[in-house]
C-alpha cells in the first residue's frame, strides 16, 4: 500500500506540474523552467512531466488500493497547484539564479 499512495501522489505532482509548462509552451509564452524558460523547453517538459506521471501512477499499482491511490493522487495535485498559485516557478527561478520572465 505504500509503493501505492507514494507513486500516486507523485504521479499527481508530476502531472499537475507539467500543465502550466505544457501549455504556455505550446501557446509560445516564456515560463520558468530551470532548463530555460523558452516555450520549446517549457513545451518539452510539459510532455515529460505527463510521460512520467503516467509511468508513475502505471507502478503505483492503484489497482489494489483505489480509494488510497486516487486521494493520495489528489493531494498531489493540491500540493503542486498551490505551489504554482503562488508563484512558486518564479521563486524557484529566482533562487537558482536563473532569468525570471514576467508573469
Amino acid at each position: 500500500m505504500t509503493q501505492a499512495l507514494v507513486l500516486s501522489f507523485l504521479a499527481g505532482l508530476m502531472g499537475t506540474n507539467g500543465i502550466p509548462h505544457f501549455v504556455l509552451g505550446i501557446t509560445a509564452r516564456e515560463y520558468p523552467n530551470l532548463t530555460g524558460n523558452s516555450p520549446v523547453r517549457n513545451a518539452v517538459g510539459g510532455v515529460g512531466a505527463f510521460v512520467i506521471a503516467g509511468l508513475l501512477a502505471w507502478w503505483a499499482q492503484p489497482g489494489e488500493h483505489p480509494a488510497a491511490a486516487v486521494i493520495a493522487a489528489l493531494t498531489g495535485v493540491l500540493v503542486m497547484a498551490v505551489f504554482h498559485a503562488h508563484g512558486g516557478a518564479y521563486r524557484m527561478n529566482a533562487r537558482f539564479g536563473k532569468p525570471v520572465p514576467q508573469r
